[in-house]
């Protein structure tokens, strides 16, 4: 996150370490704290853009498939945080207020820029650095063609994991990159758990169908 850009913004800057060892320790929830930034502490919210930073940034690049876009959309996230805490209210987890701006913005962000070519592509195909997980389709293929292969592959998951109903794209980012569970997924989304099983089972099964070449 560039401190810079959000001090312009008006955003206050805290001393990071010592407000992220201090609220660890108080044993608080992110709603707690959430509620903090409401009141006044500046260091709270620090220590919020601190832990989520990173989510952010990759759940963004997984939305927008650029990185660039990535570190801009996740800056206005932190930004609408900040400038809703007093409006905030621990009603849900915090973490499902943060996702729901987040993928706001997104969807905002992938109809404005529906036209344009990507700058920088990534492939769910492609295992995330953190989990290191997946979409589950192994390659068979003898290594002599591994190379051929790979990129038609990586290519056509790309393809059709963009071309998923919108809600079926978020969904999966959300579950097989941010290790989000069904419930969570559901709130940001505002559905019920079942019917957020529902939405992966048929994301997966569209997925499975339209690659089962490389599988």
């Amino acid at each position: 996150m560039d401190r810079g850009l959000l001090a312009m913004a008006g955003v206050p800057q805290a001393a990071p370490f010592e407000a992220e060892a201090g609220l660890a320790g108080e044993g608080l929830s992110d709603a707690d704290i959430m509620l903090q930034v409401k009141a006044g502490d500046d260091s709270a919210f620090e220590y919020l853009v601190q832990k989520y930073r990173r989510p952010m940034v990759n759940f963004m690049f997984r939305m927008a498939h650029n990185n660039a876009a990535a570190e801009d959309l996740a800056q206005e996230v932190f930004l609408r945080v900040y400038r809703s805490r007093e409006s905030y209210e621990a009603s849900a987890k915090f973490t499902t207020w943060l996702y729901r701006i987040a993928t706001n913005l997104a969807v905002n962000h992938a109809r404005d820029t529906r036209h344009e070519r990507p700058e920088n592509t990534v492939s769910l195909d492609e295992p995330d650095q953190e989990s290191g997980h997946t979409l589950d389709l192994p390659d068979r293929t003898p290594s002599a063609e591994d190379a051929i292969v790979r990129r038609e592959r990586v290519a056509a998951i790309r393809q059709r994991v963009q071309a998923l109903p919108e809600r079926q794209r978020i969904a999966v980012v959300m579950h097989k990159y941010q290790q989000m569970e069904y419930r969570q997924i559901a709130d940001v989304l505002k559905l019920s758990e079942s019917a957020t099983k529902s939405l992966l089972f048929r994301a997966y099964e569209t997925l499975r169908e339209q690659l089962k070449e490389f599988v």
